[in-house]
C-alpha cells in the first residue's frame, strides 16, 4: 500500500540522516583519509590521501600491455582484469599508507562515465567495503575528478575554465565549484585519444620495435618528432561550426583515406608499415592539437565575454590522459599566452587514471559536504555522464587561433 511505503521512506531518509550526522561528528570523519577507487576504464587504481592532498599510499595495475595484444579494449576482458587485481590493488594502497579501515573518512569510487563493465566491478566492490567496514561512500564522476586533480598539487580558487581530453572524452567546461560545471562543449563522436588509438592501429604501428610497448596515442607522438606535419594536409574539424563542441571522426576519416592511398602509391598492402608513417604521425597530431586550441580559443573568448572567469589571474586547466601529450601541452601554452591565461597541467602520472584524483575528489566533497552517502544507499553506474548531466550551453563566437 502506497501510504505505509510512504512512511518506511520517510523513516529510511531519517535514519540515513542521523547517521551522517552521526559519523560527521566522529574523528574518523574529522580526519578525512578517503580511500579512493578507480575503475572507469582499464585502470584499477586505489589510494589513501589526507585532507592536504597527501597520498599517503596508492597502488594501480595497467592493463595496457593486455589490450595491446588484442589492439583494443575488449569490455568483458578489462572487467575480469579489474576483478581479479581490484582487492590486491586497494590491500596494497591501504598497507602503504599504514591506514587500517576504521580510521577512514571515507570511501570514494568512480561511478561515472565510463565502461559499464569495468565501473560495476568497482562500484560493486566500494559498496561491499563500505558496508562490511561501516563507512560512508562517496560517488565520484571521473571527468570531475581529472577537472579537480589540479587543486590536489597546487591552490587554485574556483572558477577556472578546464578542458579534459582523453581516450573516452573531450569536454571544455567552466569549473565553478566541487560539483558545479558549466558546460561550454563535449565530443559528438569520438574522443582524441580514441582516434589517436585507432590511426596507430590502422598504421600498424605495433610492427615497430620502438612502438610496441607503447599506446596508440604515444606511439603516434613518438613518430610525430620525426615527421613533416606539413607535408600531408587535414581540414580541421568543425571549422564552420562557431561552438566549443568537438569531433574527431572525420579526421579519422580523412587520415584512413590517405593511408589507403600511400598503401596503394607504395604498392603495399593493409598491414604494412607505410615510409611516410612519420609524416602522417605528424599530421595528424597537429590536427587534433589545432582543432583543440581553436575550440579553446573560442571557450576563452566567450567566458571572457560573459564575465565567467576572474579578472585578475585567470587559469585554464588541461588534464585528462591525452593531456600527457606533450605537442598538445604546447598548441594550449598558445592559446593560454595568447589569451593572458595560465595554463596549468598536473604531472603525466595523475593525468591518466588513478586513484588518487578519486581520493582527492572524495576530500573535496567531504570540506563541503557534499554526496556523501550513508553506506546502505544503492547507488548505480552511468556509463555516459557529462558533468551536472548538463547539454552544453549556447556559444556561438566566430573566432580561431592560426595554428
Amino acid at each position: 500500500m502506497a501510504f505505509p511505503t510512504m512512511i518506511q521512506s520517510k523513516i529510511r531518509i531519517l535514519l540515513r540522516l542521523l547517521w551522517c550526522k552521526q559519523t560527521a561528528g566522529s574523528k574518523a570523519f574529522r580526519s578525512r583519509l578517503v580511500l579512493g577507487i578507480e575503475t572507469s576504464c582499464d585502470e584499477t587504481g586505489a589510494a589513501v590521501m589526507d585532507e592536504t592532498g597527501a597520498v599517503l599510499g596508492e597502488s594501480l595495475h595497467s592493463q595496457k600491455e593486455v589490450h595491446l595484444r588484442t589492439g583494443g579494449i575488449i569490455p568483458t576482458v578489462a572487467q575480469a582484469l579489474h576483478r581479479g587485481n581490484i582487492e590486491r590493488v586497494v590491500q596494497e594502497a591501504l598497507d602503504r599508507s599504514g591506514v587500517a579501515p576504521a580510521q577512514l573518512a571515507a570511501v570514494a569510487a568512480t561511478v561515472k562515465p565510463g565502461l559499464a563493465l569495468s565501473l560495476a566491478v568497482g562500484l560493486s566492490f566500494s559498496q561491499r567495503f563500505v558496508r562490511h567496514h561501516n563507512k560512508p561512500f562517496i560517488p565520484v564522476h571521473h571527468m570531475e575528478a581529472h577537472a579537480l586533480t589540479v587543486r590536489m598539487l597546487q591552490p587554485l580558487h574556483f572558477p577556472f575554465l578546464v578542458l579534459l581530453v582523453s581516450g573516452g572524452h573531450a569536454l571544455l567546461a567552466v569549473a565553478r565549484g566541487v560539483d558545479d560545471f558549466l558546460l561550454l562543449g563535449r565530443t559528438l563522436d569520438e574522443a582524441p585519444g580514441d582516434t589517436l588509438d585507432k590511426v596507430a592501429r590502422r598504421l600498424s604501428l605495433r610492427k615497430l620495435p620502438r612502438c610496441a610497448a607503447l599506446s596508440g596515442g604515444q606511439a603516434i607522438e613518438l613518430l610525430a618528432q620525426d615527421g613533416d606535419r606539413k607535408r600531408f594536409c587535414f581540414r580541421t574539424p568543425m571549422g564552420q561550426t562557431p561552438d566549443c563542441c568537438f569531433s574527431f571522426a572525420g579526421l579519422r576519416n580523412q587520415v584512413t583515406l590517405l593511408i589507403q592511398k600511400q598503401e596503394a602509391e607504395e604498392g603495399v598492402e593493409e598491414g604494412t608499415v607505410l615510409s611516410c608513417v612519420n609524416d602522417i604521425a605528424a599530421a595528424t597530431q597537429h590536427t587534433v592539437a589545432s582543432h583543440l586550441a581553436k575550440r579553446t580559443h573560442r571557450a576563452v573568448l566567450f567566458c571572457r565575454t560573459n564575465h565567467l572567469l576572474p579578472s585578475q589571474n585567470p587559469t585554464l586547466v588541461l588534464s585528462g590522459g591525452v593531456a600527457s601529450n606533450q605537442y598538445i601541452r604546447k598548441a594550449l601554452a598558445v592559446v593560454a599566452e595568447a589569451t593572458g591565461l595560465q595554463l596549468l597541467c598536473p604531472p603525466s602520472r595523475f593525468c591518466t587514471d588513478n586513484g588518487a584524483m578519486v581520493a582527492w575528489n572524495g576530500v573535496e566533497r567531504l570540506r563541503e559536504g557534499i554526496g556523501i552517502l550513508a553506506p546502505e544507499v544503492e547507488v548505480s553506474y552511468e556509463p555516459r555522464s557529462v558533468p551536472n548531466g548538463s547539454e552544453p550551453v549556447h556559444v556561438l563566437l566566430r573566432a580561431s587561433l592560426p595554428l
